[in-house]
């Protein structure tokens, strides 16, 4: 159970067992939204659960809890501690499980339903041979059953006579109890949960499957215990028990497949859960200890050695290495670490040892935030999703209803054995007709996606986000720390030819540094980094004045001499008398650049010029290449002056520029293009740009890998990178075609399915669906439908396929 609060509803995620097919997840989705206090419910057919969010004050969770159980379903609160690694766990290992009881089942009832058709086969013949000999007629009126008898039966008789020797009465007992066996058994569930269902005055696949082979079942006891009926009235006392055996183990054996596949839908998210090791090496009363992950305690020292894994979260104390955190960013290259930096639980050490402080633990831990949005998007519906629940809600009672149709017609049109005929007919309507598909075909695409967009570095907060960026025609970005590095640094250093420093900007950038060392200016902070990473030396100015808004001067002093050094803008030299013509050329220059240009005087005549910027990220050019061929257009806001927006969009690339803005400007710049009917995209820090982010149609926050709880955006972009953003949009529009693709051949599977199955063909073509391949046909509907969801996991490229 998972539960989160807001200003004044609570959100819980409650596991639900016993959901079959979309009509089950459709019927609890329903009641739940009924309820008193409930704002909204979500309830997931592949994760099994239910997600409602609720008024405390009007409702509770174990209220909630029993609203499910009356519908006629398994549910419980799970432990309020538990995190949403060790939730994903038990997950895990109940899919498993499921996974390996359906399998036991399939193959067991698959061995007795050959066994079945085998000693079927003689039952048949003779019955054949006894209702000619009456002048009756027997039921091979379906392709599959007359395969059987024209192919099959030859080759058993020479392999296997004894069988046609054994008394009709006696294989039919036979086949009585082994079906019955097979029904009790690896069918039990089909039974007992179309009871409940009925009880609580519903239907779902179950009912559809129970009420087809139920009535097979029936049909074949009255055949058995008084065949004499039968054959009384013309009709061969034919019995469907290797029907029944056989539909039982091809239905099992599509859950099978189902269950296999569905697990493969959520393999990204297992994969981050497995991550985190079992155990931690600790430092405690200076002995080193390996201790269970679970035990490791806030402010601990952890030891982490080469080529191991971190266990948690925490800050380096001393060493320092090289940390693959590509699973969680999806950066393959390794991030240098030392002293103070960040460590993230789950990544891998490189190279080096080192000893880190553990800081955030259990379910505050980044990995632990990362699948708790992870199971939250999974969790999520996409709007489009609804068509199917409003179709699935009225579905299995549609359904039965043709079903019922089929059988009258057959029985007053059909010329030999009508009962026998329609009453085929009405039970392979039954059984083709599973909704399975239309349940799945949403959930699956994306569950998926959002763990193919984890690996990529991409957290996409549920359906409705995956959605509505595949409708995306518009990008809005930030420039600072989106487009560009978000980090000035010095670009260019003109040294004037009047100065004292011709040839020797080293000497020229000391001074700036030195002095600069005291202001708390960006600008400043760029300057003094320059000058430290080129190994100058940075000395305490001897005086320091800030002119806001125009620069700062000071007095240096360097070889024991005094230098007065003023850096800063014309207005600030022009009021020492310095003339900054010879250098204006090259002012303009860097300007337009988008370079930010600084003068420098030194003892009242001009040095020369230190330009500083924030450079364009080396992706976003490439990146924003990719948004055009997708179509997009590119807007960049940004809070800057316009020449220097100018600059930096003409070297990116972008299509329109809007600068000088403050935050409420960007938002009326997303809503002057959302009235032009633009589906807005916003890329932006997920801090200043936060109202921004909110009030566009899918707001895309920067990340950095370790800040995962950014709520502002409805997709986190984990990494600094642009064209992560472009993945994003790219695997949307796949992932609304996979799903499409999906809804369009569950809804088309059925709509030829069903008049198939009812006969539609036959006076034309004189084909009958035999239910025994009407089961094999529904099992392959949903697996189809899941399969196709998994060739989203092969999604690789930002660019549309």
């Amino acid at each position: 159970m998972t539960t989160t609060m807001t200003a004044e509803h609570r959100t819980i995620r409650i596991p639900v067992t016993g959901m079959t097919c979309a009509a089950c997840q459709s019927r609890i989705q329903r009641t739940l939204q009924k309820q008193s206090g409930v704002d909204d419910a979500t309830v997931n057919l592949i994760l099994n659960d239910a997600t409602i969010t609720f008024d405390p004050a009007a409702t509770s969770p174990e209220a909630l809890v029993e609203v499910i159980r009356d519908v006629g379903y398994g549910a419980s609160l799970a432990a309020p501690d538990q995190t949403a690694l060790q939730e994903q766990e038990a997950r895990d290992d109940d899919a498993a499980t499921e996974y390996l009881t359906l399998r036991r089942k399939a193959i067991v009832s698959g061995i007795a339903g050959l066994f079945a058709m085998i000693i079927s086969m003689p039952l048949m013949s003779q019955l054949a041979a006894s209702m000619h000999a009456h002048g009756g007629a027997s039921n091979v009126g379906d392709p599959f059953m007359r395969w059987t008898m024209t192919v099959l039966d030859p080759a058993l008789r020479r392999v296997a006579p004894f069988l046609y020797a054994i008394d009709p009465r006696v294989t039919t007992w036979l086949l009585l109890a082994l079906t019955l066996g097979v029904m009790t058994w690896a069918g039990r569930h089909f039974y007992t949960q179309a009871w409940a269902a009925f009880r609580h005055h519903a239907a779902d696949m179950n009912t559809l499957v129970a009420v087809g082979t139920g009535a097979a079942f029936l049909y074949s006891v009255v055949a058995t215990v008084a065949p004499d009926f039968f054959v009384s009235r013309g009709v061969a006392p034919d019995v469907y028990y290797e029907a029944v055996v056989l539909i039982i183990a091809l239905i099992l054996t599509g859950n099978m497949f189902e269950a296999r596949a569905k697990q493969r839908t959520s393999s990204a998210l297992r994969a981050l859960v497995h991550l985190q090791p079992k155990t931690a090496r600790v430092l405690r009363d200076n002995m080193e200890l390996d201790v269970p992950v679970e035990s490791v305690i806030a402010g601990d020292t952890v030891i982490v050695r080469p080529g191991e894994r971190i266990p948690v979260d925490g800050a380096i104390l001393a060493g320092s290495s090289s940390v693959d955190e590509s699973m969680l960013t999806g950066e393959s290259m390794p991030v240098s670490k030392a002293v103070g930096d960040r460590v993230i639980g789950g990544t891998i050490n490189a190279t080096g040892a080192f000893r880190f402080r553990a800081t955030t633990l259990g379910g505050d831990s980044v990995l632990a935030q990362i699948v708790q949005l992870m199971r939250d998007a999974q969790s999520s519906r996409a709007p489009i999703q609804r068509l199917a629940d409003r179709i699935s809600g009225i579905f299995v009672p549609i359904v039965l209803s043709l079903a019922v149709v089929t059988f009258v017609v057959w029985f007053i049109t059909a010329e030999q054995a009508p009962a026998v005929r329609a009453f085929a007919a009405s039970v392979a309507v039954l059984i083709i007709a599973c909704p399975c598909a239309m349940g799945l075909a949403v959930p699956t695409a994306v569950m998926v996606a959002t763990g193919k967009g984890a690996e990529l570095g991409v957290l996409i907060k549920g359906g409705e986000a995956l959605q509505r960026a595949g409708d995306l025609n518009t990008v809005v970005l930030d420039k600072t720390g989106t487009v560009t590095e978000g980090k000035p640094t010095v670009t260019d250093i003109v040294v004037a030819p009047e100065g004292k420093f011709v040839q020797r900007e080293d000497a020229l950038l000391q001074l700036v540094a030195s002095l600069e060392s005291r202001s708390e200016h960006p600008l400043a902070d760029a300057i003094v980094r320059d000058a430290r990473a080129r190994g100058l030396s940075i000395v305490e100015p001897a005086a320091f004045e800030s002119h806001t808004g125009r620069g700062a001067i000071g007095v240096v002093q360097d070889g024991g001499v005094d230098y007065a050094v003023a850096v800063g803008n014309a207005a600030l030299l022009a009021d020492y008398s310095v003339n900054t013509a010879s250098l204006q050329a090259d002012v303009d220059r860097l300007a337009n650049d988008g370079k930010t240009p600084m003068f420098v005087a030194v003892d009242g005549v001009l040095a020369g010029l230190i330009a500083v910027a924030d450079p364009i990220k080396e992706s976003s050019r490439a990146a924003i290449t990719q948004l055009h061929a997708m179509g997009l257009d590119v807007v960049m806001l940004t809070g800057d002056n316009e020449r220097t927006a100018n600059a930096v969009a003409r070297l990116a690339g972008v299509d329109r520029v809007v600068a000088g803005v403050l935050p409420a400007g960007k938002v009326a710049e997303i809503v002057r293009l959302q009235s032009l009917g633009r589906v807005v995209a916003m890329v932006g820090d997920g801090v200043n740009d936060a109202p921004a982010l909110a009030q566009a149609d899918v707001g895309m926050a920067i990340g950095t890998g370790t800040d995962v709880a950014i709520e502002a955006g409805d997709i986190v972009l984990m990494r600094g990178d642009l064209r992560t953003a472009a993945q994003a949009i790219a695997l949307s529009r796949r992932t609304m075609r996979t799903i499409k693709q999906n809804l369009f051949w569950a809804f088309i599977y059925n709509v030829i399915g069903i008049p198939v199955a009812a006969g539609v063909l036959y006076p034309a073509f004189g084909l009958l669906l035999s239910p025994i391949l009407a089961s094999a046909a529904m099992a392959f509907s949903s697996v189809s439908v899941v399969s196709n969801s998994l060739r989203l996991r092969r999604f690789a490229s930002a660019l549309p396929a």
